[in-house]
């Protein structure tokens, strides 16, 4: 059993293994059940990412009003062809949002690894898929790479955004997502941990401060950035460049960033943008009063 990235690399690279194989030898010693069992849960997850993804793209709006449609916005300029970005990237932008657009609408999603960051991982798998056309196996893979890296994270830091701020919630969903990409298009497992590395450090300090309390402004579009920051730092990763701090000191410092941070800046909604004069309106227009201010 791997404690953290370094064994999950060295028991990978020892053992000749793909970091999905391992993972998955690691839940059916975990959770005793079986082989096809596992398979078949993260299967019931990728399905419920798919259909997220796809209700997204067809057009949601919140209750409160604060998002919805942007994922719509983004494919149609996709298909206006005068992006600036390459048009996988922004694809994955678009379906990061959806699904984060059908959280916020109330939806079934599935958390990867919170609800407020669970856009990040399929956004990118389902973005990634039309470059590299993997099976159905393959993206069932990619789903237990990103588990492993997001295991790490939330036994050696936090993954929650009250703990830690947004970096332990988009940031690492972005890491994982970095790392999965990177198996997913062949590269190595050191590759993934770079890719992890990479994704997180450019993400640390970042704050949780949600508008009005609510899951929505600004977590959808900070899906949409933890999915642009994974697949850069992907591709970076596969050209060769490395992280100079090693994959879990970048993890210990975002726990450390995290214990550092004002309550204000995690979760709360007190400080950030949900104290902007924009973000008290919000919260009094939603509620009918601003939020307690301390």
């Amino acid at each position: 059993m791997f404690r953290n990235v370094a064994e999950l690399v060295e028991m990978a690279e020892s053992q000749q293994k793909k970091i999905s194989t391992i993972m998955i030898e690691q839940e059916i010693e975990i959770t005793g059940k079986t082989r096809e069992q596992i398979l078949k849960q993260m299967e019931n997850n990728l399905d419920v990412m798919e259909k997220a993804v796809e209700r997204g793209l067809a057009g949601v709006k919140s209750v409160s009003g604060l998002t919805g449609g942007d994922a719509v916005l983004m494919q149609e300029y996709i298909k206006k062809g005068n992006f600036l970005s390459g048009e996988v990237l922004l694809d994955a932008v678009s379906k990061a949002v959806a699904t984060n657009e059908v959280n916020a609408a109330m939806g079934t999603i599935c958390a990867t690894p919170t609800a407020g960051s669970a856009g990040v991982v399929p956004g990118t798998l389902f973005a990634v898929q039309k470059k590299l056309n993997p099976t159905h196996e393959q993206k069932i893979a990619f789903l237990f790479t990103s588990g492993a890296f997001g295991f790490v994270v939330a036994n050696n830091a936090s993954i929650s955004g009250a703990a830690g701020g947004c970096q332990a919630e988009v940031g690492s969903a972005a890491g994982m997502a970095a790392a999965a990409i990177v198996e997913m298009a062949g590269g190595t497992p050191q590759q993934c941990a770079q890719a992890m590395a990479i994704t997180l450090k450019n993400m640390l300090g970042l704050v949780c401060d949600p508008v009005a309390g609510l899951v929505e402004v600004p977590c959808v579009k900070r899906n949409a950035m933890g999915a642009a920051n994974a697949m850069v730092a992907a591709d970076m990763a596969l050209a060769g460049i490395t992280s100079r701090i090693p994959c879990d000191e970048v993890i210990s410092a975002m726990f450390k960033i995290g214990q550092s941070m004002p309550s204000a800046l995690r979760e709360t909604g007190e400080g950030g943008l949900a104290d902007t004069p924009t973000g008290r309106a919000l919260a009094a227009k939603i509620f009918g009063m601003p939020l307690t201010q301390e």
